[in-house]
C-alpha cells in the first residue's frame, strides 16, 4: 500500500547538473529533431555552429529519480507519467553548472480501485541560487489509491478552446526513440522491455511521456515560436494515452495572444495522447 508519509519525505538533496553543448544536441535528437536532416529548422538544435536549446530540456536536467524504495509501497510496475510542466525563468544556455533541488509536493488518493498520484517539483538554480526553471511532473501509480490520502491539491488542468485549432504540425518519430531518451536517466523497463510493457497492460513499449512532451514541444517551436525561444515562458501538458515509437505525433495548436493551447493525438489510431496542453508566452 502506497505510504504517503515517507514519499512526502523524499529529499535526494541537492543534485549537480553540469551539461555541455553536445547534451543539448543529444536531447534534441533524443525528442525526434534532426529526422530530416537538411530541414534548416532542426538544424539549428543539433548542429553546434550557432546552437539552440530546446526549452523543454529542463525536463531532463536534475532529475530526482524513480521511488523504486519498497518502503514507499509503490508498484512500479503501474506507474506511467501523468502529467508535465516546465517553466523558464530565462533561457538555458548551451552549457551550465546548475543546482537542482527536487521534494515531493502532493500525493493524490483517487479511491480504491482508481490511482495515485504522485506530483514531484525541482527547481534548477545558478551556482548564486538565482532560479533558472521550475519543473513539475507527476506520475500515476495505477489502482494503488484507496490508501487514505487527500484527493485534492493540484493545479486544474488547462481548458481546452472549442473552436478548430489553428494551425496543425505532424512529427513522425523513429523507433528507436524511448532507446535514446532512456539515456537522460529514466530506465523504466517497460520503454524498452517488450515482457514487461505487456506485464504492464501495454502491447509494447511506450515512449517516455516525457519524451512525448518534447516532440510537442518541437511542434511548437515549428509553428509558434519559430526562432524566437525566448518567449517561451511556461509549457504543460497531461498524459491522455500512450505514445508508441515509430508513431506519427499530430499537434493541434490554438493561438489566443500569449496563450497558446495544444493537444497531441497519434496519427495511426486517431486516440488523443497528449491534452489539455498550454504554452504561455512572454510579452518582450
Amino acid at each position: 500500500m502506497i505510504q504517503a508519509d515517507k514519499i512526502l519525505q523524499f529529499n535526494p538533496g541537492d543534485i549537480a547538473v553540469n551539461y555541455k553543448y553536445n547534451d543539448c544536441i543529444f536531447y534534441a535528437l533524443s525528442v525526434g529533431v534532426g529526422m530530416d536532416a537538411t530541414d534548416t529548422l532542426q538544424l539549428p538544435f543539433v548542429y553546434e555552429k550557432n546552437l539552440s536549446v530546446m526549452p523543454m530540456m529542463a525536463s531532463i536536467l536534475g532529475w530526482g529519480g524513480r521511488l523504486t524504495d519498497p518502503t514507499y509501497g509503490i508498484d512500479n510496475r503501474m506507474v506511467v507519467a501523468s502529467d508535465l510542466d516546465v517553466e523558464l525563468h530565462r533561457p538555458l544556455r548551451t552549457e551550465d553548472q546548475l543546482i537542482s533541488q527536487p521534494r515531493v509536493s502532493h500525493v493524490i488518493d483517487k479511491g480504491g480501485g482508481q490511482a495515485a498520484i504522485i506530483q514531484f517539483q525541482r527547481i534548477l538554480y545558478q551556482q548564486d541560487m538565482t532560479p533558472v526553471a521550475t519543473i513539475r511532473n507527476s506520475i500515476m501509480a495505477r489502482n494503488q489509491g484507496g490508501f487514505g490520502g487527500s484527493d485534492g491539491g493540484l493545479e486544474a488542468p488547462h481548458v481546452m478552446p472549442t473552436r478548430a485549432p489553428d494551425l496543425t504540425c505532424d512529427l513522425p518519430t523513429s523507433n528507436n526513440l524511448a532507446l535514446l531518451f532512456r539515456l537522460h536517466g529514466d530506465s523504466n523497463p517497460i520503454h524498452v522491455d517488450p515482457q514487461l510493457a505487456g506485464k504492464a497492460g501495454f502491447n509494447k513499449p511506450l515512449l517516455h511521456g516525457a519524451a512525448t512532451f518534447g516532440v510537442a514541444g518541437h511542434a511548437l517551436i515549428r509553428c509558434v515560436l519559430k526562432a524566437q525561444l525566448h518567449h517561451f515562458s511556461r509549457m504543460r501538458a497531461r498524459f491522455a494515452k500512450p505514445f508508441f515509437p515509430g508513431d506519427t505525433l499530430r499537434t493541434e495548436i490554438w493561438i489566443d495572444g500569449l496563450t497558446v493551447s495544444f493537444r497531441c493525438l497519434a496519427l495511426e489510431r486517431n486516440e488523443v495522447t497528449l491534452n489539455n496542453g498550454c504554452l504561455l508566452l512572454h510579452p518582450e
